[in-house]
């Protein structure tokens, strides 16, 4: 028996590789352009990070941020990371509910006092600083 895996793309495509492969593996297979351009991909139609291993036989889709569901992707992680650059600025800030909508994201905090636009203006200078910082995103449940 075999563990070699198939993959079949969205244009009915295959790629074949000897054993489990991460998302990233098929987006390099394809090639170096979408490799560095893919965020997430979707296996038989759900949406997984691109260190998920494919274990078996499955129909895959990159997904780039160039499509509405790769833009939602980096509208969530935005918010994360905006609520990390909070939470390192104002440790005593609590971080309530905060998701992507369909032309942005948000979060709510809790806090004593309103946030300034000069907090403001720090909180998107710790969000560029968190994002050079080039950490992984990791899924964590």
């Amino acid at each position: 028996m075999s563990d070699a895996i198939t993959v079949t793309l969205p244009d009915g495509s295959r790629r074949e590789f000897p054993g489990p492969v991460t998302g990233a593996e098929v987006a390099a297979s394809i090639g170096p352009g979408l490799a560095k351009a893919a965020i997430a991909m979707k296996i038989d139609g759900q949406a997984r990070d691109l260190a998920t291993r494919i274990e078996r036989d499955a129909a895959v889709a990159i997904v780039t941020s160039n499509t509405p569901e790769g833009i939602d992707i980096l509208r969530h992680d935005a918010a994360h990371v905006m609520a990390e650059a909070v939470k390192e600025l104002y440790p005593e800030t609590q971080v309530t509910f905060g998701p992507a909508t369909e032309t942005g994201f948000y979060y709510d905090f809790a806090r004593e006092t309103p946030f300034t636009p000069e907090d403001l203006a720090r909180i998107e200078e710790r969000m560029r600083d968190i994002v050079k910082r080039d950490e992984p995103i990791a899924r964590e449940v």
